[in-house]
C-alpha cells in the first residue's frame, strides 16, 4: 500500500512521513497533495496564539481532550522557534502533551519556524492539508508566541483564539495594535491568579474601541492547569464557527487564505529563481561590494537583480 492509500486510511506514520517530506521540499509530497486535494476542506482550523508563557500548549491539550469527549479526531501543529544561529529547534510536542500522543485519533506534530517570520512555519499550510486528508475534524495550530509578528496565524486559521494571562497591563497596550484585532475568541488563562477580572475588563475596553459590526469576540476566563471552564471556551469557539457558517463567511475566509497561500508560494518560487541566478553569476556578492564602495546604489542594484527574472538562461 502506498503512502496515499495509507494516508486516506488514517495511517499516522504515513501522515508524519508526508509532513516531513513537505518540510524537506520533496517534490513527491507536492505531487501527492495535488492528487489528494479534493479530500481537503473538511477539517476546521483553530489558531492558538498569545504571549510567551500564557499557557497555549496546556490549553491546546485541554481543548483537544474536550473535543475527544465528543469523539472528534484532532490534529495539532505546534510551531517552535528555530535558532537563527544553530538552525535547531526545541520540538517539545511529546513533552507538552505526552498522554495525547498515545491517542490513535490525535496527531501531534512540532514544526520549527526555520527562519520564517510571523510565528509560523512555511510548511504549515501543507501540514494542515495533510491532516485534513488524514481525517481530522479539528486542527489546532499553536504559534510560537513572539508578539506582534504572530499575525500570520489569521492567514491559515478559521478561528483565532488569543490566549492572555492576568496582569498583562501595559502589554495589552503594546500588542493591541498588532494581534488584538485578529482574535475571534479571547481566553484569559490562569484566571485563578489575581488580576484576572481586571485583565478581562481591559480586553473588553479594547474591544469596545474596535469596529466589529455583527460579531464581538467573547472573553472567557479559564484555567487550563486546573482544567476549569475549558468546556465553556470550546463552546465559544464553536459558536464562532456557527456564526461564520450561518453568515456565509467561512467560505470568504478560506478564499482569502487560499489567495494569500498562493501569493506566498509564487513569491517563494520567484525569490528562489532570482537568487539562484544571482548566486550562480556571483551577482549578489559583487553588487553588495559595489554598494559598499558607492560604485552603485541599492535601488539600481535591486533593479539589476529583478531583471534576472525576464532574462533567458
Amino acid at each position: 500500500m502506498d503512502i496515499q492509500e495509507r494516508l486516506l486510511k488514517g495511517d499516522k506514520r504515513a501522515c508524519a512521513r508526508l509532513i516531513t517530506m513537505l518540510e524537506n521540499n520533496d517534490k513527491e509530497a507536492i505531487d501527492i497533495l495535488k492528487k489528494l486535494y479534493n479530500h481537503t476542506g473538511n477539517a476546521y482550523v483553530i489558531g492558538i496564539t498569545g504571549p510567551p508563557g500564557s499557557g497555549k500548549s496546556t490549553l491546546t491539550d485541554k481543548l483537544t481532550k474536550e473535543l475527544r469527549k465528543h469523539n472528534k479526531k484532532v490534529g495539532i501543529i505546534a510551531i517552535d522557534p528555530t535558532s537563527p544561529f544553530s538552525g535547531g529547534a526545541i520540538l517539545g510536542d511529546r513533552i507538552r502533551m505526552n498522554d495525547l500522543s498515545l491517542d490513535k485519533d490525535v496527531f501531534i506534530r512540532s514544526m520549527g519556524t526555520r527562519g520564517s517570520l510571523g510565528g509560523m512555519s512555511n510548511s504549515t499550510w501543507g501540514a494542515v492539508k495533510v491532516l485534513d486528508i488524514f481525517g481530522c475534524d479539528y486542527i489546532f495550530i499553536e504559534t510560537v508566541g513572539v508578539g506582534q509578528s504572530e499575525v500570520d496565524i489569521v492567514k491559515t486559521a478559521d478561528t483565532v483564539l488569543m490566549v492572555m494571562v492576568p496582569n498583562l497591563g501595559d502589554d495589552i497596550q503594546a500588542i493591541k495594535a498588532g494581534i488584538m484585532e485578529i482574535a475571534d475568541v479571547f481566553a484569559i488563562n490562569k484566571s485563578d491568579l489575581d488580576g484576572a477580572d481586571k485583565t478581562k475588563v481591559e480586553i473588553e475596553m479594547n474591544l469596545d474601541l474596535n469596529e466589529h459590526n455583527d460579531y464581538r469576540p467573547p472573553v472567557v476566563k479559564v484555567s487550563a492547569g486546573q482544567n476549569k471552564d475549558i468546556d465553556i471556551l470550546l463552546e465559544k469557539i464553536l459558536e464562532h464557527r456557527d456564526y461564520l457558517e450561518k453568515a456565509d463567511k467561512l467560505k470568504e475566509i478560506r478564499t482569502r487564505n487560499n489567495k494569500l497561500e498562493l501569493l506566498k508560494m509564487v513569491e517563494e518560487d520567484l525569490m528562489k529563481l532570482i537568487l539562484d541566478k544571482a548566486v550562480k553569476e556571483d551577482l549578489l556578492e559583487n553588487l553588495a561590494k559595489k554598494i559598499t564602495s558607492k560604485e552603485t546604489d541599492p535601488y539600481t542594484a535591486k533593479e539589476e537583480i529583478t531583471q534576472l527574472i525576464t532574462k533567458s538562461e
